[in-house]
């Protein structure tokens, strides 16, 4: 009974008979929709059964939703392919058209498992302490792009009916548009090779590149681009070849070092800079920190004055000690006993290159509280402190006039 209905449907087929040869169509397609919703059905069902018995978390993530919707759709693919030169003669004009429909279903959704597979690979991979920091990403978009490329070209064979081969020998002609079409990911690919191999940047790294403004930490690094997520919670994608062909600065240095660096200056009146009498050593002797450098450098400085027969009369004449000298010395100890302060690293203070703003002090040195709120409140302790003490030593601080500055001069 079942052959005689198959030679109904067969002799049909070759005949003009349209009606028949739609209605074998149409339940063809039912038939396979069917076997689709059973094999998703059933995969579905076991496939997490079977992953969960296993104490690793790869295949979890390996055989996860969309590779198991990929082969729900490839299975019945294959029968289509398999099945189709069963069901009609040779001679039947929707034969080819049927084949090569389900030939590229094939490579379609063999194209959506490898992409899937590769998009596992690299939630996998990330996951892991070797690999964390790693362009992982740039990797495996590489290889779906790869594999796009190759989906393409099957499928554009199929369609003209020639082989891979014809259209990869060709491919030269092309090559001027391929290389504008992604030319972005080319230039990533190789960025990403050489920031690699330099380790010049990483996820987590906190760069500033300011051709892009982009000032914050790397939370993703892919083949054509470089997520920055700034410290205003703004996020700046900047292209993964201008880490190359541009500057930018990676604080991951100072992040990994013992301390994080102060490089502030203040600047000071140049016309209260003196040198220091009797009156002004005596006041600074009182000063615990700087009470033995005033007594061991008073002493040096008498007896050399004594040994070259100075006339000390005159400040003027031998060595003698400066406001701003005595100063900047009692900064140095307030630095080295600061607790805040590595002690291992450079402690100075020296003065920068006279301005119109006043003479310039610079503070350098190395904060142990490398988080960014500690960092600035340790920060602006020490500034505070150094602004306070300012006049003890008879020196004023520069600033620009302000309205309460032309107010006063004009009571006057």
């Amino acid at each position: 009974m079942n052959i005689e209905i198959k030679q109904w449907f067969l002799s049909n087929l070759t005949t003009s008979n349209s009606y028949a040869s739609a209605l074998l169509v149409v339940m063809y397609l039912i038939i396979i929709l069917v076997i689709w919703w059973v094999c998703l059905r059933l995969l579905q069902s076991y496939i997490p059964k079977l992953t969960a018995k296993t104490e690793t978390m790869w295949d979890d993530i390996i055989f996860n939703q969309r590779v198991i919707k990929a082969f729900a759709t490839l299975i019945p693919a294959l029968l289509v392919h398999l099945l189709i030169p069963q069901l009609f003669i040779e001679s039947s004009p929707i034969l080819p058209l049927l084949i090569t429909t389900a030939d590229i279903i094939i490579v379609f959704v063999s194209v959506w498992i490898l992409t899937s597979f590769f998009n596992s690979i690299n939630e996998i991979l990330s996951e892991k302490d070797q690999y964390k920091g790693k362009p992982i990403g740039s990797l495996t978009q590489l290889a779906k792009i790869l594999t796009y490329c190759i989906g393409g070209i099957l499928i554009i064979s199929l369609l003209i009916d020639k082989s891979p081969a014809f259209l990869l020998s060709g491919l030269g002609a092309i090559a001027a548009i391929l290389l504008l079409v992604f030319k972005d990911s080319i230039l990533g690919f190789v960025a990403s090779i050489q920031l690699s191999a330099n380790n010049m940047v990483q996820v987590g790294d906190w760069v500033t590149v300011p051709n892009y403004g982009a000032d914050g930490d790397v939370f993703e690094i892919n083949l054509t681009s470089i997520k920055v997520r700034n410290f205003d919670l703004t996020i700046t994608t900047v292209p993964t070849y201008a880490f190359i062909s541009d500057s930018f600065t990676n604080w991951r240095g100072m992040q990994y070092s013992s301390g994080r660096r102060i490089k502030r200056s203040i600047n000071i009146k140049k016309d209260t800079i003196c040198f220091c009498d009797e009156a002004m050593l005596a006041k600074f002797q009182k000063i615990a920190l700087i009470s033995d450098y005033i007594t061991t450098q008073k002493q040096v400085i008498d007896d050399y004055n004594f040994k070259n027969k100075i006339d000390t009369s005159i400040l003027i004449n031998g060595r003698n000690m400066t406001n701003i000298g005595v100063f900047k010395v009692y900064i140095e100890n307030y630095l080295l006993n600061n607790p805040d302060i590595n002690q291992s690293m450079m402690i100075m203070v020296r003065q920068l290159v006279p301005s119109d703003t006043g003479l310039p002090l610079e503070v350098y040195a190395f904060c142990n509280n490398k988080e960014w709120k500690m960092y600035e409140s340790n920060v602006a302790d020490i500034f505070d402190h150094i602004l306070s003490v300012v006049h003890y030593f008879d020196l004023e601080l520069f600033e620009n006039p302000s309205g309460s500055d032309f107010r006063n001069l004009i009571n006057k």
